[in-house]
């Protein structure tokens, strides 16, 4: 069965009246529904596009939502995509997360920001190399630029699936539906636990006869040894056909260990299980697939084909692998 169009599917639609910013044809800022972008702040990837507007439900689409909440948010526990948009700068967090985030050491902080960089540079990668399917996993709190942003702005007909199960991301669903009419985006509440469900619904939007990106970018740390992260990957892995990638990030274990220590410390007195793990023990979810170089290096070390000079120090392995 062929992909629906994506007006089809999510009721894109262009906004009847557009903010127009002073100066520049484009303006020193940039407004794109609920995000407003520095004119010296976008990447050079990021490319701006005429506002749109999401103007109707996805019913027809079986496990995907445009963005209406029907799920309650736990505000008395802390939760890690919360935590991670706190380290971000973000506000859509609570005191229980901020708490969390406070308590660990300054380098959490630029792992955040680390991790975030190096989404944009992968994906962009991929965007150029031809991918124009994205399956996002652990999406997290929109923080612009989004995923869809990055690849949009090269290959504006990209198709791009979001997943979480953080009730306060389904909230802002909508900021992730602004798409390039020629593309599309679609957001699904769902756990990466349930790989099979994922699937299943993203095929209803993602055409897996053709390749396929999956990140899972910030989250494989927060999956300990006995809830299968092999295993979730490998059924992703084996849905997808050849030509597809994978994108991770994982917290090291043995690049700092007494930090790493610390740092898990912190989340585990707010009731998040950490798992890090070693340069082997991360290598090992790539089995089977090549890796692209400079291969499983430190998240500010990754930049396709290379590796930088002086990269700063960081506590995230990073890789992006082909699936033959």
């Amino acid at each position: 069965m062929g992909v629906p169009p994506a007006q089809a599917v999510c009721g894109l639609a262009p906004k009847t009246q557009v903010q127009v910013p002073l100066g520049h044809p484009q303006g020193p800022e940039i407004i794109w529904g609920p995000f407003v972008f520095s004119g010296g702040g976008m990447p050079s990837h990021f490319l701006p596009f005429s506002a749109l507007a999401p103007t109707g439900r996805c019913d027809n689409m079986p496990g995907m939502t445009s963005g209406t909440p029907n799920s309650r948010v736990d505000t008395s526990v802390p939760h890690s995509a919360r935590v991670y948009d706190f380290l971000l700068g973000g506000k859509d967090n609570y005191l229980v997360d901020q708490e969390v985030a406070e308590a660990l050491p300054p380098e959490g902080r630029v792992a955040a920001l680390q991790n975030r960089a190096f989404m944009h540079r992968a994906v962009a990668y991929l965007a150029e190399q031809g991918t124009d399917q994205f399956l996002d996993i652990g999406t997290g709190i929109p923080t612009a630029p989004n995923l869809h942003q990055i690849v949009q702005g090269i290959n504006p007909k990209a198709r791009i699936v979001y997943v979480d199960n953080d009730p306060i991301v389904l909230r802002h669903a909508e900021a992730l539906l602004i798409s390039h009419p020629e593309g599309g985006t679609e957001y699904l509440q769902a756990d990466v636990r349930k790989p099979g469900t994922i699937l299943d619904a993203a095929r209803g939007f993602l055409d897996f006869s053709r390749p396929v990106a999956v990140s899972l970018i910030g989250l494989l740390h927060f999956l300990p040894d006995d809830e299968d992260p092999r295993g979730i990957i490998r059924t992703f892995v084996d849905a997808l056909p050849s030509g597809s990638h994978l994108v991770l990030t994982q917290g090291a274990a043995d690049i700092d260990p007494d930090l790493g220590a610390e740092a898990s410390d912190s989340y585990a007195k707010g009731g998040i299980r950490v798992a890090l793990r070693t340069h082997a023990e991360a290598l090992r979810f790539f089995d089977g697939l090549d890796l692209v170089p400079p291969g499983l290096v430190t998240a500010s070390s990754w930049v396709a084909g290379e590796a930088p000079a002086d990269p700063e120090p960081s506590g995230l392995y990073a890789g992006v692998a082909r699936i033959p």
